[in-house]
């Protein structure tokens, strides 16, 4: 997942945003990096609008704050592989697996997979996910 998704993602069921993005792994792309120089000729930084989630999770920081410091080429040349997108609002908490966030409503989710996913990433994550969060947790009801 592009780290720009975050400036316009927002939470499928209660259409919250901003998001909160917590980033288990990354994969960087260095073969972009001549495509990336090209591109940001072209659009000049800050490329997103809101916020520049590449310098600061869960929330990042608000484009005012960082203006011509936006690290834009090393975002566009990194990829969330693995995590979870967070929605503050209703607790609901979507997994990024293999760079594809998958943000589905609670009736089309698979739980056994969540579940496994929270179990395999547990250690990584916040209480709030973990123990806490939509549509289920590994907490004890």
């Amino acid at each position: 997942m592009k780290y720009r998704f975050m400036d316009i993602a927002a939470c499928p069921m209660c259409k919250h945003f901003p998001l909160e993005l917590y980033v288990i792994e990354e994969k960087h792309y260095p073969e972009r990096a001549e495509e990336i120089e090209k591109f940001l000729n072209r659009f000049k930084p800050p490329l997103c609008e809101i916020y520049c989630y590449r310098l600061q999770t869960p929330i990042g920081r608000r484009i005012e704050e960082v203006k011509d410091d936006a690290p834009c080429a090393k975002c566009l040349e990194t990829e969330v592989a693995t995590g979870v997108l967070y929605c503050p609002s209703c607790g609901r908490w979507y997994p990024i697996i293999d760079e594809i966030p998958r943000m589905l409503p609670d009736d089309l989710r698979k739980k056994e997979e969540d579940l496994a996913f929270l179990r395999k990433y547990s250690s990584r994550l916040p209480e709030k996910i973990v123990l806490h969060g939509k549509p289920w947790n590994l907490g004890k009801s």
